[in-house]
């Protein structure tokens, strides 16, 4: 048996010649707070907080789009929808979870991201 605390991190992967790009991208337009990465890895990249979870970006080539995503929980989805389409990112309608409001963004390297509000029933 495997007993989980919380999600740690998520990491999502960009082409090396953007990453200052994406820096940019999630310090400025999605507001995350860049933290301390340690230099042991090998290859560039940055982390930011989300809360009490992480988001890392490192450098990989770039890779057709997927399913693959992160879901993030957020207390006012239409706040951020408006202000991801003010900043001309794409944004991609999901299909209907009851009990959630939702829909998910591509960040321009092509990871998906999805952001959900629990509806108050």
């Amino acid at each position: 048996m495997i007993t989980f605390i919380r999600a740690d991190h998520f990491h999502v992967c960009v082409p090396e010649e953007r990453l200052e790009e994406a820096r940019a991208f999630y310090a400025n337009i999605i507001g995350l707070q860049p933290v301390y990465r340690p230099d042991v890895f090998g290859a560039p990249g940055y982390w930011f907080d989300i809360g009490n979870v992480q988001l890392h970006v490192g450098v990989e080539p770039s890779l057709p789009r997927s399913i693959r995503h992160t879901a993030l929980q957020i207390t006012d989805i239409e706040a951020a929808k408006k202000h991801l389409q003010k900043h001309n990112v794409e944004i991609v309608d999901e299909p209907p979870i009851p009990g959630r409001t939702r829909f998910s963004f591509v960040d321009p390297f092509g990871n998906r991201m999805e952001l959900l509000q629990y509806d108050l029933t």
